[in-house]
């Protein structure tokens, strides 16, 4: 297992301090962009979970997480993902950018000594979302998608209201404008979130 960094422990002793050890961390694993989007996406977090009643600790610290695998390059990914078992689809051997999520949850396993499985869950699929997603992973993929730093997403205005009167609409809203752009753009579609999609859309 790898050093933890900082110490969770100290995230129930004193969580102000623990996210700021956290964030002067990740200011050295993330390049400047990305961790700007990673402490929009915490904030944006934090935000959805004081709405829906979810724990804003626990929010802000998987939107922290949910990005720190995004330093590796392609090799690096596939590494991590051999290392960490993880077992891999035909989509994910192709296109091993996808698999920031799955490998983010093990580093923050293993590095970061996170056991919470409803925020590691969060962090491994805040990209593709899965069926049956907990209030958490829903605020985290959520929270990804419309963060204030974002601007490129169609609909972004409608979705970020959206996103505070009614989460599962949004949910859904995302889902299927990520299908329609990644068809019209002739980008490939990883199943699982077709499969997310399908599941919301039927009302699940």
């Amino acid at each position: 297992m790898g050093k933890k960094q900082p110490e969770i422990a100290l995230y129930n002793e004193n969580p102000k301090k623990y996210f700021s050890l956290l964030e002067d961390e990740l200011s050295k694993r993330l390049k400047k962009s990305r961790l700007r989007h990673t402490l929009g996406v915490a904030n944006t977090a934090a935000c959805l979970a004081m709405r829906y009643g979810e724990d804003v600790n626990r929010a802000y610290l998987a939107g922290l997480l949910h990005d720190i695998a995004k330093n590796l390059d392609d090799e690096g990914m596939l590494k991590a993902g051999k290392k960490y078992k993880i077992k891999l689809s035909e989509f994910e051997k192709e296109n091993p950018f996808i698999l920031h999520g799955p490998v983010g949850a093990c580093i923050s396993a293993d590095e970061f000594g996170i056991v919470d499985e409803d925020i590691l869950n969060a962090i491994r699929n805040h990209t593709t979302g899965r069926p049956g997603m907990s209030l958490l992973e829903k605020i985290i993929f959520i929270a990804d998608y419309m963060e204030p730093g974002r601007d490129v997403a169609s609909n972004l205005p409608e979705i970020r209201v959206l996103a505070f009167a009614d989460l599962e609409a949004c949910l859904r809203k995302i889902l299927n404008d990520t299908l329609i752009y990644l068809e019209s753009t002739g980008n490939p579609v990883d199943e699982k979130t077709q499969i997310t999609a399908d599941y919301y859309n039927q009302g699940c």
